[in-house]
């Protein structure tokens, strides 16, 4: 039997966790992902503060207990002294992927000139994908359409769930069998 499908999705922020601001980003990316994935998933969620501890055990729980087979951060990829989200992923994933991260900034560049500032990543922990963004939905939904098309083949390759996307409106790359 196949396992379930999950997504983990973090939203990264100090404002958040206290409920002083209202959760946007990690709601806007539910969103998207329901809107581009066919596949039957659940969404494993969570809203914490900016602690590098506090988003590594999160991560590592989401990974390895949770079985997501992709998370997504949203926040804290900033150059401020509290944005420590890309520190925690480098943390805790074998091997990062940063084509993500400049393909992100690529695209963010054509919106906005202080992309450069932005260290998104991304990485392997186990089968799961972790893959940081912005915090802000016009940004998470740039970022996140401008890498999603590998996504899908990337968990593939390092055993997670096969997720399907609605080839209309967010079309996935998988190389042809030959």
């Amino acid at each position: 039997m196949a396992k379930e499908a999950k997504i983990g999705v973090i939203n990264i922020s100090d404002r958040a966790s206290k409920g002083i601001y209202e959760d946007i980003p990690g709601k806007a990316c539910v969103e998207l992902l329901r809107k581009w994935l066919i596949s039957t998933f659940s969404v494993e969620y969570a809203i914490i503060p900016d602690e590098q501890a506090v988003i590594e055990s999160t991560l590592i729980e989401f990974a390895d207990l949770k079985e997501c087979s992709l998370i997504v951060t949203t926040g804290g990829t900033g150059p401020a002294p509290r944005d420590v989200t890309p520190e925690a992923t480098e943390a805790v994933c074998q091997k990062m992927l940063p084509g993500f991260g400049e393909q992100m900034r690529a695209e963010s560049l054509k919106f906005v000139a202080t992309a450069i500032l932005s260290r998104q990543t991304a990485g392997i922990r186990g089968q799961s994908l972790i893959l940081n963004l912005p915090g802000k939905p016009k940004a998470i939904e740039e970022n996140l359409s401008a890498v999603f098309p590998a996504i899908p083949y990337c968990i593939d390759l390092i055993g997670g769930c096969y997720f399907k996307t609605d080839s209309e409106i967010m079309p996935a790359f998988r190389p042809k069998k030959s």
